[in-house]
């Protein structure tokens, strides 16, 4: 699997935004090196409240899957990091250091490996959140933030906001505002390209498809791209509540195919998990299904495949490329 992207092909913008990242916050960390180690410290306001966090640190942990992309962009090295999680392929300069302590997974962490890296400062949250109180007290010495996307706010401006407190952090606001257009672009791009199918009419289904089963994820509270339908002004195939808004709900494929939807757009859960055991691909289980033969998305070829490494990142940076590559599916078929 290539470094950033298996499935999608980034766009030329989102890559001179990348390399905007790197030229930015790098070219003035070597330019001004007295200045950007005497930059002192700054107050955000994570998901508990004020925090104030150094400018800049030296030592970072990072937990929270959402910010690896853009630490990455920006050369900020890492001293731990949930390398379990992480996959193999996406960001090696962090899972295959061994320098790199490994935190291992949110569902067994080891902690301890926070404190042997003697952080200055802890991105935690997401997966980690139910350990925020114990690495808190574990190092004293640390800030320790959660700034992941908030429950009952806008997904959009949460991923927005993700963004500009690590700009604020990390001395890189234009770089962050940067990759917040080149957001606000992409959704735009793809409601309107939308707009132009049958006239904004023709129906969606979002599915997930795990350990060689399809589930369904639920329009605006469904997993990832349930966010998918306000956005972009989508027209659900399936009305069907969400269940479980973290891992898809069931379907039968008699249910899909009963939905006729004109576009599907599916999430591989297991796609950047190479190893994983009995891995069965999306198109496979898509497109080698007799039930789904006839559904107009897969006799038109308008199912949309998302970048397999989207579940592992989620971040602003997958979601633009994700827009992006709706926009050119919809408007290649208007």
């Amino acid at each position: 699997m290539p470094r950033r992207r298996s499935a999608l092909t980034v766009s030329a913008g989102l890559l001179a935004v990348a390399a905007l990242g790197l030229a930015g916050c790098a070219s003035t960390a070597e330019a001004e090196p007295e200045a950007a180690a005497a930059s002192g410290t700054v107050t955000i306001v994570d998901n508990h409240g004020e925090v104030e966090v150094p400018v800049n640190p030296e030592r970072v942990v990072a937990l929270d899957n959402h910010v690896f992309e853009t630490l990455s962009a920006w050369d900020i090295p890492l001293v731990a990091a949930p390398k379990q999680i992480m996959g193999t392929e996406i960001w090696p300069e962090y899972t295959g250091d061994e320098e790199v302590l490994d935190v291992g997974a949110h569902f067994e962490p080891n902690l301890e490996s926070i404190v042997a890296a003697q952080p200055d400062l802890v991105i935690g949250g997401y997966r980690f959140a139910e350990s925020y109180d114990q690495i808190v007290k574990q190092n004293p010495d640390a800030a320790v933030i959660e700034i992941a996307p908030r429950e009952g706010e806008d997904p959009n401006a949460e991923l927005a906001r993700e963004i500009e407190i690590l700009g604020q952090i990390f001395d890189c606001e234009d770089e962050a505002a940067e990759l917040i257009a080149a957001f606000d672009d992409a959704t735009a791009a793809a409601a309107d390209a939308y707009a132009g199918t049958a006239d904004g009419t023709s129906t969606v289904a979002t599915l997930l498809t795990s350990g060689g089963e399809i589930s369904y994820i639920a329009p605006v509270t469904g997993r990832s791209l349930g966010v998918l339908y306000p956005t972009a002004g989508l027209t659900p195939a399936i009305e069907q509540a969400a269940e479980d808004t973290s891992h898809g709900d069931d379907i039968s494929v008699e249910a899909i195919a009963a939905a006729n939807p004109d576009w599907i757009i599916v999430m591989d859960r297991e796609g950047a998990m190479t190893d994983a055991e009995g891995y069965v691909p999306a198109k496979q289980l898509i497109e080698g299904s007799e039930a789904l033969a006839n559904v107009t998305a897969v006799t038109k070829g308008q199912v949309v495949y998302v970048d397999p490494a989207f579940y592992l990142t989620e971040d602003i940076q997958s979601y633009t490329a994700l827009y992006e590559q709706l926009a050119k599916a919809f408007a290649d078929a208007a």
